[in-house]
């Protein structure tokens, strides 16, 4: 059997079963979890924890220096947690101490497709979905559960609430709130994401309480703080309500406009 070319450095902490194609590059300061295969031409740079049964396909990036002009070159990291799938030439970048945080984190059971770049210190939360091409700047976060679609880009610092579905090629400049369809240009909101929280065992009870939220939230008028005092005022406390509140609440560039003419996709 003709030996592998690749570089792993001595110390580096690879766990049982970890499997490594040729021509891959791991540093010093790595740690990789039982089970997780890494494929061919794949480069794996100092600070990096990847947990247990990921799947890196060939050429992925996962560690790279912040492309932040405020780095450095102090030590931050990347984490990655469990049953995480990466797929080819995506790059993963690490934190920068600057912004306060330091660590770039993907959480478990998350899918990257081809040639996604998640810049440093982004949280992609557990379960989400983000399609080929999507660029997230630095800073972004991505709720448990959301789907991102191919070839768009979020500003930096920007946020897409859970369960969230934002269309391929979008231009993500404000928030994405909970359980909603995004899409058009400018980034609209698109009604409830009815078909994905279905999927997701959300009862209709559920699904009617989110419609009825966002009635008020886009659909009478209402600045932004007077519709959230609305709902409050109108409708039965409840956890969705409690999720959308807060993540309006605590916005720091706004959540997307409502545009006419959408409808739920039901």
């Amino acid at each position: 059997m003709k030996q592998k070319l690749n570089v792993i450095h001595p110390r580096a902490k690879l766990a049982q079963g970890v499997e490594v194609g040729p021509f891959t590059t791991i540093a010093e300061h790595v740690e990789i979890g039982e089970g997780t295969v890494i494929g061919s031409n794949v480069t794996i740079m100092d600070y990096v924890r990847i947990g247990s049964n990921c799947k890196i396909f060939p050429g992925a990036v996962i560690g790279a220096e912040p492309q932040d002009l405020k780095f450095a070159g102090e030590v931050s990291y990347v984490e990655i947690g469990d049953n995480v799938t990466i797929r080819e030439y995506a790059t993963i970048n690490r934190g920068t101490r600057a912004s306060g945080k330091g660590i770039t984190k993907i959480d478990n059971n998350c899918l990257i497709m081809s040639y996604v770049h998640v810049a440093h210190d982004c949280h992609i939360k557990q379960n989400v979905i983000l399609t080929s091409y999507v660029g997230l700047a630095g800073e972004a976060c991505i709720d448990a559960y959301a789907i991102v679609g191919g070839a768009s880009v979020a500003h930096q610092f920007t946020r897409i609430g859970t369960y969230a579905m934002v269309a391929g090629g979008s231009l993500i400049r404000k928030d994405v709130p909970p359980y909603v369809l995004a899409g058009r240009n400018p980034l609209s909101f698109g009604g409830v994401n009815i078909i994905g929280l279905r999927r997701n065992g959300f009862t209709p009870i559920q699904i009617e309480r989110i419609r009825d939220v966002y009635r008020i939230i886009y659909q009478i008028g209402l600045n932004v703080s007077d519709a959230c005092r609305k709902v409050e005022e109108v409708l039965e406390p409840s956890v969705e309500q409690n999720i959308i509140l807060s993540f309006i609440r605590s916005s720091q560039r706004g959540i997307i406009p409502h545009r006419i003419n959408i409808s739920d996709n039901e």
